[in-house]
Formats: C-alpha cells, structure tokens, sequence
C-alpha cells in the first residue's frame, strides 16, 4: 500500500496520541544509560539523604565532572527521577525516589533492571541475526552487563518475599529447613536466593547450580561475603544433570522457561526429590490469554523473552522456548508430563507467580 492511501486513513487525533506515547519511549529509553551512570558513580547514592546540591556539590561529593553531572542532573529532573528546586537552583531526592535508586538492598532497587537494558541494546545485532536463521543466542553469549543486571533486578524481590511469603506458602517446607533439610537451587545465577535461603535457615544446607562459569564464581564469592559458604555450596552443571539427590526443595527461580528442555528438566526434578519432596518454581507473573498480559509488566517480561529467554531456549536442545509469559496452564502442562501429580498457584506478586509441585 502507498504513502498516500494510508495516510488518507489516519485519524490525526490518534496519530497524535501514538507519536506522543512513542516520544516518552524514546525518552525513557535514552534516558536508561543515563541510569546506569549514575548507579555506577554512586550519584544517587550521593543523594540518598533528601538534602539539595548544586552540581558542583554532587561533583566534589563523587569526584566526578561538574559539567557532565549538572546535564545528568537536569536530564534526570526532566524524567522525574529526581527533584529540582528553582529557588536556588539545587536538586534533591525525595525519599521515594531514594528508596528505588540510591538503596541497594530495598524491595525495589530499580538500577538492574537498567543493566539488562543495556546488555539487550548491546546485543541487538546478535538478535537480528537469529530473528533471520531461527538459531538461539545462548546466556553466556550477551554481554555481561546482563549477569548483573539480571540478578539485582530480582533479588529485591527475593529479599521482599522469599522467606517472608513464598517458602511459607508451601505445604510443609519451612518447617523441614528451620529442622535441616538438603535444598537445590537450579539455575542460581550469581547465588542470591541461594545465600538468602542458607542465612534465613542456617540448619539447613544449599546446593546452587547453574552452567554458567562465571555466575557460579561470582555466587562462591558471595556465599563467602555472607559468611554461609560451608552451607551455601555452588557448582556448574545444567539443569538437566546437576548432581546429587534426596532434597527435600529444588528451587527453580525466573530460569525454566529460559531452558531448552524444561521437561527433561522436569524428569530430573522428579528423580532427585527426597520422598515427600517439594518442587518451586517461580515464573514471571503471566495469565493464559495473550492479551491480558498486554500491561506495562507484560511488556516488560514480553521484551525481555524476546531478547533474552527465547534465544536462550533455542540455543539448547529440543528448543522449546517456553517464553517468560508462558503462564500457569502451559507450565502446568511440562510439569504434568514430567510425571509430578500434584500442582497448584502458593502465591503471587505483581512480578512473580509461584508455584508448588509434588509427585
């Protein structure tokens, strides 16, 4: 179709409102490294308690440029992540903004999530190249911006709700590890619900596993920073062959739906459970029709499947690509045919769904 006959029917009312939605995108996606900047620089960090600097300040404060950071800081009252007073030219955080960008360990410490943004645009030419051959771009493969960013993005959501609401959704687990109980960890990344789970049950001992190398060192250093490394113990292996059996919980969190073979994985699962053990799997939160994951959430997790979890899929065996908003019913399903008889929905929160499996 020409130029001309499909501009013959714009409604001009709703070409406006599109270009205007497109016009915040684009400034919220160049504003994303801007993010990254200041994660990295400690600027926020230098704001965290609420009082107001002029850029000079905020440069002596991070020994950083006054020229680049009196931009970033406009550049960031523009987008409303920090406040700017008129009156004599300073800017401040106010304690939400504070909480969400200057604080690490809070249940929405937002600059990760900025991380696998950038590692998503520096990949970009990866993914055209597999959106042509259909071929998959494996975990290790992106730059490693992601490996951070993925688990800063959600560990403030495991420090929220892990031991707190999850765990003690599920029949009878908290009290195996508050008595001792042998825990997996599958596809633990850089350990952070690893180490959380050992220093919430110190009776109990926790096995995380993932084949990438370089998460599994960084997750032994931070098993060795918390002080659980004898009872936090990592090791490279896949899902589908991690060592070992007799555990009381295999955890698999935010990772099945990235697996090539989640079934297999499953069957797996199924073999190394102690009786009367507990599988949990935390997904991205998703219902079963399509289009009621069209949401800003949805969004989010839909582009992140696209750049992230179906290439990681299709770079392994079988190549099912699940999808991160694959939701209940289909997880249902893989973990049915892996011979579990027992599932069902033991919590939710706006970003994860949890669920529990039995044999």
């Amino acid at each position: 179709m020409s130029t001309a006959a499909v501009a013959g029917k714009v409604d001009l009312d709703k070409l406006h409102a599109f270009v205007g939605r497109a016009v915040a995108d684009l400034g919220a996606a160049m504003h994303a490294p801007l993010i990254v900047i200041g994660d990295r620089l400690g600027l926020y960090r230098a704001m965290a308690d609420g009082s107001h600097v002029s850029a000079t300040d905020l440069a002596r404060r991070t020994n950083t440029n006054e020229r680049y950071v009196r931009e970033w800081l406009n550049a960031n009252a523009a987008s409303g992540y920090i406040e700017y007073d008129p009156a004599d030219q300073t800017y401040y955080m106010n304690p939400e903004q504070a909480f969400s960008l200057a604080l690490d360990n809070t249940p929405v410490h937002l600059p990760g999530a900025f991380l696998v943004v950038k590692a998503m645009m520096n990949d970009t030419e990866q993914l055209i190249e597999a959106f042509r051959s259909g071929a998959g771009v494996g975990w290790h493969e992106h730059h490693n911006a992601l490996f951070e960013g993925v688990e800063r993005f959600f560990r403030p959501n495991y420090l929220g709700h892990l031991t707190t609401e999850w765990i003690p959704a599920l029949e009878g687990v908290e009290a195996k590890l508050n008595a001792g109980a042998r825990v997996a960890d599958i596809g633990c990344g850089h350990g952070a619900s690893t180490v959380l789970m050992a220093q919430s049950y110190p009776k109990s001992i926790f096995y995380g596993f993932d084949y990438h190398e370089a998460s599994i060192k960084r997750a032994r250093q931070a098993a060795h920073d918390a002080g659980v490394e004898d009872r936090a113990i990592f090791d490279i292996a896949p899902a589908k062959t991690y060592p070992g059996g007799g555990y009381d919980l295999v955890a698999f969190f935010d990772c099945l739906h990235d697996m090539g073979d989640p079934e297999g994985a499953a069957k797996h699962v199924h073999q190394t459970l102690a009786p009367g053990g507990t599988w949990m799997i935390v997904e991205p939160f998703a219902t079963d029709q399509i289009e009621s994951n069209f949401n800003p959430i949805g969004r989010v997790f839909y582009s992140a499947s696209t750049m992230l979890c179906t290439p990681a899929s299709r770079s392994q065996e079988v190549g099912l690509a699940l999808g991160a908003q694959a939701g209940p019913k289909r997880i249902e399903q893989v973990v049915r045919h892996a011979g579990f008889t027992r599932f069902r929905t033991a919590a939710e929160t706006p970003f994860n769904l949890v669920f529990e499996a039995k044999p």
